[in-house]
């Protein structure tokens, strides 16, 4: 979502970079390349203007000016700032003291509301808890219809709340919390009414729900793509019945970034997750520093470990770190590390992760077509034994072979074992070493 935004402010850290003092001059010229990348990127004027005035009074601190590396200095508050506009910190979840935890889930029409509290009702289950899912919207009952099929596909406890139920609503949202307790939910989610406009039926009915339920955490969930609209109803939402946290969602679309870069400023209400695809498992804990580091293409390495862990086996983990470290790593371990890959999410989101700058910059950068990890490791499925293990014995003769038993063309095959080549050269390298030192 932020490469075009990512891009531009990028070079405004190589134009810093390539200075050797920082002065009111390059500096005018670096804070305009800024505020011209953020407009266009559609964040709020008034936070590019306060985000501007905090960078041009730090950067031309006299401490900044008089140190050794005072672009590398900028960068790092060029950072920090962004970070501060993201929401300074991580803000967990909050939970109730004595269960059940009440989530009310509040959005537009089209926001991606009903979608994202299955989301995060897996999520949650993955942490320990017991969610249970319930829709509550008195002008279409038929909208839970949608959230009963994800609850049935995620195979998460839902609560039906018949038309006979929606008619006393105050009556019926009572007893659902009574139904929580006596089934031993400790969470419950409350999918709500969702319209194309913020009208004041709507807000009605929602404060009537939000009175009732008294919710732990009332979450905002907004379509990241429709940049300043999702912004504005946020705003709206947050001033007419309260909101305590956001939700993006959608992150991962063609847009230009500008939600993200506003809606805490503007709304004083941290974004807590993002939604970055249509999967279940697509819902990320939002980090503001790591989401900072990876728009100015310094990479999120913690995200990308955090990754792995989740989708990795510990003995296969070491195993191949062993083998990494002593650059045996072969096609059979390629096709193992394929297969937790996909378990990890799309390759083009993983390699996101990466840092635009360094050993790693053409690989950040790879247009990657995921239907490739399938073609593959067909075509690995179909090497020998002693192929795999050392592709160099692979000729002409053999390619042709390999290629008819994958079913893939030749040309599949020789672009497979060249990236190989690729990828082995890179782990031999000294860059590649001393992060794996670094990470242990």
């Amino acid at each position: 979502m932020f490469d075009q935004l990512s891009e531009r402010l990028q070079k405004v850290v190589k134009y810093l970079k390539g200075e050797v003092q920082v002065t009111e001059k390059n500096m005018a010229e670096a804070l305009r390349m800024l505020r011209m990348a953020f407009l266009e990127a559609d964040v709020n004027y008034k936070v590019v203007k306060d985000f501007e005035a905090r960078i041009k009074e730090k950067a031309l601190h006299r401490e900044v000016l008089e140190s050794l590396t005072p672009a590398q200095q900028v960068i790092k508050i060029v950072r920090d700032e962004m970070t501060e506009i993201l929401g300074g910190t991580d803000k967990p979840l909050q939970f109730a003291p004595a269960p059940p935890s009440i989530f009310m889930m509040v959005g537009l029409q089209g926001s991606g509301k009903t979608t994202t509290t299955g989301k995060l009702a897996r999520w949650a289950l993955s942490k320990g808890r017991h969610p249970l899912l319930v829709s509550f919207d008195l002008k279409r009952p038929a909208a839970q219809d949608q959230l009963r099929s994800i609850a049935g596909a995620l195979r998460l406890p839902f609560y039906a709340m018949t038309a006979e139920k929606m008619a006393r609503p105050e009556e019926a949202l009572r007893e659902l919390i009574r139904e929580t307790k006596d089934r031993g939910h400790d969470l419950l989610l409350v999918d709500t009414a969702g319209r194309l406009h913020v009208d004041d039926e709507l807000m009605d009915e929602l404060k009537l729900v939000k009175t009732i339920l008294d919710p732990i955490e009332t979450i905002y969930v907004g379509d990241a793509m429709t940049g300043q609209d999702a912004v504005k109803s946020a705003q709206a939402f947050a001033e007419r019945i309260g909101i305590s946290s956001i939700i993006l969602t959608k992150l991962d679309g063609d847009a230009r970034g500008g939600a993200a870069l506003s809606v805490v400023m503007v709304t004083g209400r941290p974004i807590k997750f993002v939604g970055v695809g249509e999967k279940p498992d697509q819902l990320e804990v939002f980090h503001p520093d790591r989401m900072a580091s990876r728009i100015l293409g310094l990479g999120d390495m913690l995200g990308l470990i955090e990754k792995a862990e989740d989708a990795a086996d510990l003995k296969e983990a070491e195993e191949m770190a062993r083998k990494l470290r002593k650059a045996e790593f072969n096609l059979d371990d390629f096709r193992k590390q394929l297969g937790q890959l996909k378990k990890m999410g799309s390759l083009s989101g993983l390699l996101s992760h990466l840092p635009g700058t360094g050993p790693f910059k053409k690989l950040a950068a790879a247009d990657v077509d995921d239907g490739k990890l399938l073609h593959f490791e067909a075509i690995i499925g179909s090497m020998t034994a002693a192929e795999r293990d050392n592709p160099r014995i692979i000729d002409g003769s053999r390619r042709r072979r390999i290629a008819a038993g994958s079913g893939r063309p030749v040309h599949e095959v020789n672009q497979l074992l060249k990236q190989f080549q690729e990828m082995q050269r890179m782990m031999k390298g000294g860059a590649f070493k001393k992060m794996l030192g670094r990470m242990g």
